[in-house]
């Protein structure tokens, strides 16, 4: 059975609607602030699941929304970002990436460790590693192939799939409940809403003032749809250059850039909880697609060795975020935050951290330098690290290296 793009739409809408009764109506999700997409991505998977048990259905969704979904969703990120903050959160950023950036090379070593106990391959170490869950779906593609052509590694793409669809969902259910319970541990407190206002002296950090309004949605809608169209045309131009960067990493530049001169020129202010909004409707859909198209069956279907390193991996993870990302970047409210956020992309997506995150924000507060340095580093920097990571474990004669 095929749904087309709006049946998927509509579908992702009432996953999240199903997502949001949870939350509200089962203490234990809105007590560990389980982002709605999650809740109401894994119930429908199930009940797919048992629907093609029942019937012999094969269901696919229309995965044409997604992309778009996300650039936009960068795209605000962009918007609701001033240079002075960028200023100010460099040293925050630069701290948190020397914090995570070994955190790669030990998930690998975990990984490599546990296949070489279950006397697997260590390279399914690795496909249980960085390579899925930190590079997530497009690194563990990439890598298949080659496993499979070089080391005649039987089923390698279904184990990266596997392992990347994995990590997605336990990112999105550990992050919160570890960042509660290091609020709790530590007697932490959010922090109350920021207002942002129109301050004369100041256009650079210039926000319009008053509610959620059409002509606030209309001008923000146009805000992000130019980034999207000017992001998109630096990204087929730049794919000649040297080095390339990943498509919604443009549409958060051209975002920023929007932001900031429209308001240095005052003949543009953006309404910041209007900006917020649309990001997580963005988010949330993109999201509710994303698990709509988890086949359960495939994970259960592979319930041995390899999910034995992905368990490892997960407990891994939240000790890590505990220990060494709360700890280093401060002990406080923000750095719980960012806990949760690292953990979404160390074991899943950007996309996935960043729900965690304003599961978060949206009970405790607003963190805004979370919401700047996470999205940063793991959309971005962590890739780069986890490249040259997995660059060189692959040289390792235990690997097959030279």
């Amino acid at each position: 059975m095929a749904f087309d793009a709006f049946a998927t739409l509509a579908l992702a809408v009432a996953v999240l609607l199903l997502g949001g009764w949870l939350n509200r109506h089962v203490g234990v999700l809105a007590q560990y602030n389980i982002p709605t997409p999650i809740t109401g991505g894994l119930l429908f998977a199930v009940l797919i699941m048992l629907a093609r048990a029942a019937t012999g259905l094969e269901f696919q969704f229309d995965a044409t929304l997604r992309a778009p979904l996300l650039l936009a969703f960068f795209a605000t990120i962009g918007l609701g970002a001033d240079l002075k903050t960028l200023k100010r959160g460099g040293p925050k950023l630069a701290l948190f990436l020397l914090a995570i950036a070994p955190f790669v090379v030990l998930q690998n070593a975990v990984g490599v460790a546990v296949a070489s106990a279950l006397d697997l391959h260590p390279v399914v170490g690795l496909i249980g590693g960085s390579i899925t869950l930190v590079g997530g779906h497009g690194t563990g593609a990439a890598y298949a192939g080659r496993f499979a052509d070089t080391l005649n590694l039987q089923g390698a793409i279904e184990l990266t799939v596997t392992a990347a669809t994995f990590g997605l969902v336990i990112g999105g259910l550990i992050g919160g409940p570890v960042a509660q319970w290091l609020m709790a541990r530590h007697k932490l407190e959010g922090r109350a809403p920021e207002h942002h206002a129109v301050d004369p002296g100041h256009p650079e950090t210039a926000f319009e003032a008053g509610p959620v309004a059409v002509e606030t949605v209309i001008v923000a809608l146009g805000a992000v749809f130019v980034s999207l169209l000017a992001g998109g045309w630096l990204d087929r131009n730049a794919q000649l250059g040297p080095v390339t960067l990943p498509a919604f990493l443009w549409c958060l530049f051209v975002g920023v850039l929007i932001r900031n001169l429209g308001a240095l020129s005052g003949r543009l202010h953006l309404h910041q909880e209007t900006v917020d909004l649309l990001g997580t409707v963005f988010l949330s859909l993109f999201l509710a697609m994303t698990m709509m198209g988890v086949k359960l069956w495939e994970l259960l279907g592979l319930a041995g060795p390899l999910m034995l390193i992905l368990f490892a991996q997960s407990a891994f993870a939240a000790l890590y975020a505990a220990l060494v990302s709360f700890r280093v970047m401060g002990r406080n409210y923000d750095s719980a935050v960012m806990a949760a956020g690292f953990i979404g992309f160390g074991m899943g997506a950007t996309a996935t951290a960043i729900a965690n995150m304003q599961a978060l924000t949206a009970r405790y507060g607003p963190s805004p330098d979370a919401m700047l340095i996470v999205p940063l580093v793991g959309a971005f920097f962590i890739d780069l690290v986890n490249a040259l990571v997995i660059t060189g474990w692959l040289a390792l004669p235990l690997l097959g290296g030279g």
